[in-house]
């Protein structure tokens, strides 16, 4: 594989404030990245970094290309859809539809119009006619029919129902995706993504806190439903987390064999809701 991404050491302050601390990580071609970290861990930090949207201090490659001085080239081959969808009140869909195939190489018109087809958005709808939901339909649209190398995704689904979140990522997967694509995603909708995901990282006070294929957390934590006489022995064994559900001891291990810990209770492999509960401990106190 090649790395589409490679960053190292990447900083950067507000004022006093660090919103990145030396995030070091890489992403590699084809794969689906799921960036994941609490309010001001620093996450739209780095994407603004990613798009060449913001100053940095450290080392960024994207695509061979350095986003400070090479943000226009690197924009023929990156898309962004960001958590709120600005679109001009007075816009159509027709005329959103023309203006992105006038100005984008790799639109294609009929991707767009067959994403808008399962919604109730019709060409001479304007953005002020639209619901939050719809406007974030039609930047849906107009995005994901650019062929791009890179997608990053910001909250994608922020403003959707249910409904229409389960259908975005369904076509995500199944009309956009490819292997010569690759997708980061940052969602507080972590459920949503966990089965699409093929790598995660954790970003937590500006820095990578966890960098691994889903097939390496599988591997790497698990977790124990543990029976009453074996409390003590896996405490003993240093669990990340514990708690108790229906009277029953839950606890969270990381890098301890399932060969050991199967003598203790019911084994499984934690969401990855409940690893980042885990590993932010003592983030949100």
């Amino acid at each position: 594989m090649s790395a589409i991404i490679t960053a190292t050491n990447l900083s950067k302050k507000y004022g006093q404030q660090a919103a990145l601390n030396g995030a070091t990580f890489t992403v590699e071609a084809g794969r689906i990245v799921g960036l994941i970290g609490p309010n001001g861990s620093g996450k739209t930090t780095t994407l603004k970094a990613l798009l060449g949207l913001t100053q940095f201090d450290g080392e960024l490659s994207v695509l061979g290309m350095d986003p400070r001085t090479q943000r226009d080239a690197l924009m023929n081959d990156v898309c962004f859809i960001a958590d709120v969808a600005i679109l001009p009140k007075w816009l159509k869909v027709k005329d959103a539809i023309d203006f992105v195939e006038g100005v984008h190489p790799r639109f294609d018109r009929s991707k767009a119009e067959k994403y808008l087809a399962i919604t109730k958005l019709n060409p001479q709808m304007k953005v002020k006619a639209m619901s939050k939901g719809m406007v974030v339909q039609l930047h849906l649209a107009l995005v994901m029919a650019i062929d791009a190398k890179l997608l990053v995704l910001d909250e994608p689904t922020l403003g959707l129902d249910i409904l229409y979140r389960k259908q975005f990522y369904q076509n995500l997967l199944e009309d956009y995706f490819d292997e010569n694509k690759t997708i980061v995603i940052t969602t507080h909708q972590i459920e949503e993504v966990e089965h699409i995901l093929t790598d995660l990282m954790f970003i937590q006070d500006g820095k990578i806190s966890l960098a691994a294929t889903m097939d390496e957390v599988g591997e790497r934590f698990t977790e124990v439903m543990v029976e009453p006489p074996f409390i003590a022995a896996a405490n003993a064994l240093q669990p990340m987390t514990q708690r108790t559900v229906f009277g029953k001891s839950i606890m969270l291990f990381d890098g301890v064999s399932r060969e050991q810990l199967a003598t203790f209770g019911e084994l499984r492999t934690p969401s990855v809701a409940d690893l980042f509960v885990a590993t932010m401990k003592g983030t949100y106190a």
